[in-house]
């Protein structure tokens, strides 16, 4: 084991993450965790930090939501996590951001994203995850199921169990 991988060990099996100065970026299988997200970006010189935390809501568009499932092409997924930081640490001059994004099955009430940043970073980076990050969602109703895009309201095609998607 290397002096660097002492300070930065490797993460625990299920999560990937991406480590830069000022930045985090992270996709995990595991609940996830907002104060340790606020230390990833603690800093003497900022004066406040700014949470964003999405959660598993129980209804879509009247509809009961049981739970949602999300997915990704993980590697591709932690380099576009990792762009959009770094575009916004230096579009806003932040002294830190990070972002994780849970995967699997999130429960109603669990959080699916965390971002801590600056106020308008944090908004600016949810928008561009829901719009840019390969990360796939399905939601679960009582009566089965719809993958959807990262925007509320692009509905992809309903899997019906045992269905070959034709």
């Amino acid at each position: 084991m290397t002096t660097q991988d002492q300070v930065n060990p490797p993460p625990p099996e299920g999560e990937s993450s991406i480590s830069l100065p000022g930045i985090y970026v992270s996709l995990t299988d595991f609940p996830l965790d907002i104060l340790s997200i606020m230390d990833k970006v603690r800093s003497p010189e900022a004066g406040a930090i700014v949470t964003f935390a999405g959660t598993t809501r129980n209804n879509f568009a009247s509809k009961p939501v049981t739970s949602l499932t999300y997915t990704s092409y993980r590697p591709l997924a932690l380099q576009t996590l990792s762009f959009i930081a770094s575009s916004l640490l230096t579009k806003h001059a932040l002294k830190g951001i990070a972002i994780v994004h849970r995967l699997g099955t999130v429960p109603i009430g669990e959080e699916s994203i965390l971002i801590a940043a600056a106020w308008l970073a944090g908004e600016e980076a949810l928008e561009e995850c829901k719009e840019k990050v390969e990360v796939w969602k399905r939601e679960e109703f009582k009566d089965g199921g719809v993958w959807r895009a990262n925007r509320d309201g692009h509905q992809g095609a309903e899997v019906k169990e045992g269905s070959k998607g034709e």
